[in-house]
């Protein structure tokens, strides 16, 4: 039998890829994923952005998601990418959407798609872990314990069942700052140890709480109070030479704070920007053709 085709005719095709930057802060760090994607779907509604649609019966908007950070966690680097019918300004653009959404879901940076895939661009993330109630020497002598392990293995019920993976191997480095203000932080009453851990993206994905639960096994360090945890940056893992093979330099870390640079060691962070290709493409394209605002904002 033929294919079934609906009828009409078919959706305008998409004449321009938009990479967005956004931040998950305050209470929207308990917020789900699928909350957050519904809520980008309200929100380019309102601003009136020119979706493309898949074809079909079911048609839908042309999203594409990369590297979400767990429920319960806040973030100051997540991507996402959308396909537009008619070229829009990304400056208008970032204005409109960030006013359509709720407050703590903040668009940081919207750049036109430069290279074909983001998703392959973020092999890493750094994390911040905050634990109240835990005293930073306490803190690096879990972390030496952990570093010094060949493996770490923690379990975690997924769909499948529980499975057992190996949390060592994905840990890239692990560093107990000296003190809450290399955190961005002021100072506190109360101990609060602050972990910056670098963690390579793999299959099973490796989440901050693994990372803690792992330092448990290795340490038996419990930390009393629930951790606050945030995404400063994730991207390439940049090599000796600073340079990322595709060419993303590691100067600029996303949503990262001003002197998160110094609090990380040598200066320099571990993972690239994954949007620099991007914005050196249109810096280079001279003055920009772009120059359709969103309609109806």
């Amino acid at each position: 039998m033929p294919k079934r085709t609906p009828d009409g005719p078919p959706p305008p095709p998409a004449v321009q890829r938009l990479r967005i930057r956004y931040a998950k802060r305050g209470r929207l760090r308990f917020t789900s994923h699928r909350d957050i994607q519904r809520a980008f779907e309200r929100a380019l509604r309102r601003a009136a952005v020119p979706m493309a649609y898949s074809a079909g019966f079911s048609p839908h908007p042309k999203i594409s998601w990369a590297g979400a950070a767990p429920t319960g966690t806040a973030s100051e680097a997540e991507y996402v990418e959308i396909a537009v019918t008619r070229r829009v300004d990304p400056t208008a653009l970032r204005a409109s959407l960030d006013a359509a959404l709720p407050p703590d879901l903040d668009i940081l940076e919207i750049v036109e798609a430069a290279t074909p895939s983001l998703a392959d661009h973020l092999e890493a993330s750094v994390w911040q872990i905050e634990l109240p109630e835990v005293e930073p020497a306490e803190a690096r002598r879990a972390a030496e314990a952990f570093l010094a392990a060949e493996t770490v293995e923690v379990e975690r019920l997924m769909k499948t069942g529980m499975r057992t993976f190996d949390t060592r191997s994905a840990v890239v480095s692990l560093n107990v700052l000296d003190s809450p203000a290399e955190a961005g932080h002021q100072s506190r009453s109360s101990a609060c140890a602050i972990l910056r851990v670098v963690v390579r993206h793999a299959t099973p994905a490796v989440r901050p709480d693994d990372v803690l639960t792992g330092l448990g096994s290795v340490s038996g360090l419990v930390p009393p109070v629930a951790p606050r945890v945030t995404r400063l940056a994730q991207g390439p893992l940049v090599h000796g030479d600073g340079l990322h093979g595709a060419g993303l330099t590691s100067q600029t870390t996303p949503g990262a704070p001003a002197n998160a640079e110094s609090a990380a060691g040598s200066g320099a962070w571990p993972v690239a920007d994954p949007m620099a290709l991007d914005r050196s493409a249109s810096a280079n394209s001279g003055p920009s053709s772009i120059n359709t605002p969103v309609s109806g904002v």
